[in-house]
């Protein structure tokens, strides 16, 4: 048992480490930062503010020595998809590195599992339910952030009418609510509006809004003013109308997930009820599974139970969540 634990700590070690050196920006990496930092500097000293603001549409972007994995896989849609997904959740991160912690994780899961059970179904499912470990992590967060951006969008969209009705123009209305919203509305506004200082147009700021953030409700309030200002008519009521729409969907939303509440946990039930009902069974009688883990028959069950629980958990799933608004 020292010998095994002692195993996973030192290869759990140098995983982390592995990683770590792996996300350490490069010698270029830190001499373009140091340089930027020097522009930054001399720009602050004395140049117009302009200048400035230029420079704070420098973006910074995460860096690690692997980034020629990035280069060669970028052609595929994979890799391109899963840094769109890395902005969209605005993670300090590169599509490279979650591919070495990918990798990292799948190793950690399939070397943790030899010393414990020693098959290779059960090998090979570990190592891929550790691999979906980063992957889950940029989903997560991604949808954390959608979901704060549209709890905020409704209040956002209020003040830019309120702006309009005191009288501000269109773009003194999108600094104003990007001053006020809540985050991450804040700093998507933020960029519109630095954008169409630059000479943007606004439908192509918007445009580029929808694309950082894929929000139904923000497309629907992105239509509604690009609609207004090619057809005419008053804004303000357009945005009324828009927020209130927005507000019904969400509490429309909110019940579907009161009433389908008890779906999801009878799903998670289902799911989980055949796993720890082993591992019970197991710890009271160590034993009765030896003939599932050791004769290769048995080996198969188990692969054939777990892929029926997965598909079960899908179908589930898709039932719940086939409702949309």
């Amino acid at each position: 048992m020292i010998l095994i634990a002692s195993s996973f700590f030192a290869v759990l070690l140098i995983t982390f480490a592995a990683v770590t050196f792996a996300t350490a920006p490069t010698r270029v990496d830190k001499t373009l930062q140091s340089r930027l930092a020097a522009v930054t500097a001399n720009n602050a000293g004395g140049v117009s503010s302009d200048a400035r603001e230029a420079n704070e549409l420098l973006r910074k972007t995460a860096s690690s020595r692997f980034d020629w994995i990035g280069q060669s896989l970028g052609k595929y849609v994979s890799m391109a998809a899963l840094q769109k997904w890395i902005s969209q959740a605005a993670l300090n991160t590169t599509a490279s590195a979650v591919f070495v912690q990918t990798a990292a994780a799948a190793g950690i899961g399939f070397i943790v599992t030899m010393f414990f059970a020693p098959i290779l179904g059960v090998e090979l499912a570990a190592a891929g339910l550790c691999a979906s470990l980063p992957w889950a992590r940029v989903a997560f967060s991604r949808y954390r952030r959608l979901r704060a951006f549209e709890k905020a969008l409704p209040h956002a969209i209020d003040m830019m009418a309120r702006a309009l009705r005191a009288g501000h123009s269109t773009a003194a209305a999108i600094e104003i609510m990007a001053q006020g919203a809540p985050e991450p509305a804040c700093s998507e506004f933020s960029e519109v509006f630095r954008q169409q200082n630059f000479g943007l147009p606004l439908r192509d700021a918007l445009m580029q809004l929808i694309d950082r953030v894929p929000s139904a409700d923000l497309r629907v309030l992105v239509t509604a003013i690009v609609v207004q200002r090619e057809t005419g008519g008053n804004l303000v009521e357009v945005l009324d109308r828009t927020t209130n729409v927005i507000r019904e969907r969400q509490r429309l939303q909110g019940e579907i997930r009161v009433q389908t509440a008890q779906g999801r946990l009878t799903g998670w039930i289902l799911t989980l009820l055949p796993v720890v009902v082993m591992g019970l069974i197991n710890v009271m009688d160590p034993g009765y599974s030896k003939p599932l883990l050791n004769d290769p028959f048995g080996h198969k069950l188990l692969l054939l139970c777990a892929g029926l629980i997965a598909m079960g958990a899908l179908v589930i799933n898709r039932i719940i969540n086939s409702i949309d608004v």
